[in-house]
């Protein structure tokens, strides 16, 4: 083998290959994508692998939200969020910093509004001014 053979194999065809597999197992570990469509697109990037995987990533709409982690449009607007809801333990379960940490992010995410956010507080400090 000839050191532009080596150097092809090391620094081209090596680095496709990783990133063709690595098109793949994003493609695969999508949630919003169904069955049909996460095996057109497999198709797509094994026949065509260049063209297959530029298109995959210039056309994928990006995945904003965690594994397991609820969108915040499906909790119902006039449904208010308690300390009771799943993102948030309950008093006692946690201690109280974790818990405001936890709502801070839930308001960050807009999951929460400020005035939810500040009455959840009020209950967690003891001070049910609201």
């Amino acid at each position: 083998m000839t050191f532009w053979q080596l150097f092809f194999v090391l620094m081209i065809f090596i680095p496709l290959i990783m990133l063709w597999v690595f098109t793949l197992v994003d493609l695969f570990q999508r949630e919003d994508l169904t069955g049909i469509a996460k095996a057109l697109w497999a198709v797509a990037i094994v026949l065509l692998p260049l063209i297959g995987m530029l298109v995959y990533f210039l056309l994928r709409e990006p995945q904003t939200q965690a594994a397991g982690e609820r969108p915040a449009d499906d909790r119902p607007a006039s449904a208010p969020v308690t300390v009771s809801d799943p993102g948030v333990s309950t008093p006692g379960a946690a201690d109280v910093a974790d818990q405001l940490e936890r709502l801070a992010d839930l308001r960050d995410k807009s999951i929460l509004t400020d005035e939810e956010f500040q009455r959840e507080k009020d209950k967690l400090l003891g001070s049910d001014s609201a």
